[in-house]
């Protein structure tokens, strides 16, 4: 059985700051695929949880983008998504809420979907904090705690 995961655990890993490689920029770049380009960085925060977080954007469709920090869970292969910034390419529907939306959005790991069976990361709410790749990659980074080296410019990142 899967380890599942309380909302405050979900939150201090989402909180764990994390240091970013000195390379970082170039391990974030992302490399072409099948109709779309996807990259992966892999992170250890400050109290020792490992991570790797996900990117991906379609070539074709600007609005069809995922960002998606995972937790490496300790003694298994698996990777616990803690959030998914998505973009406005498809309607997402919360099962438990009955609600649905057609915009940016944001999905966070719940321990109320965990226990009923589906994607630790299946409850999103809209958001306007974003509107491009470039902003959810800006929104990640700061909801996630990410630390630039010393003389590093945060405020470049990366487009691919």
């Amino acid at each position: 059985m899967a380890k599942t995961y309380s909302d405050g655990e979900v939150e201090a890993f989402v909180a764990e700051r994390k240091s970013l490689p000195p390379n970082w920029r170039g391990r974030m770049r992302l490399r072409q695929k099948r109709g779309h380009e996807e990259g992966a960085l892999d992170l250890v925060g400050d109290a020792g949880s490992e991570f790797r977080v996900f990117l991906r954007r379609n070539t074709v469709n600007v609005l069809d983008f995922s960002i998606i920090p995972a937790l490496r869970v300790p003694q298994s292969n698996r990777l616990f998504r803690l959030r998914r910034y998505n973009g406005r390419s498809h309607e997402h529907r919360n099962i438990i809420e009955g609600n649905g939306f057609y915009g940016f959005h944001v999905h966070m790991a719940t321990e109320r979907y965990q226990e009923i069976g589906t994607r630790e990361d299946a409850y999103a709410e809209e958001t306007d904090r974003y509107g491009d790749y470039g902003g959810a990659l800006r929104c990640f980074m700061k909801d996630m705690g990410l630390d630039a080296p010393a003389g590093d410019q945060p405020g470049l990142f990366p487009e691919g």
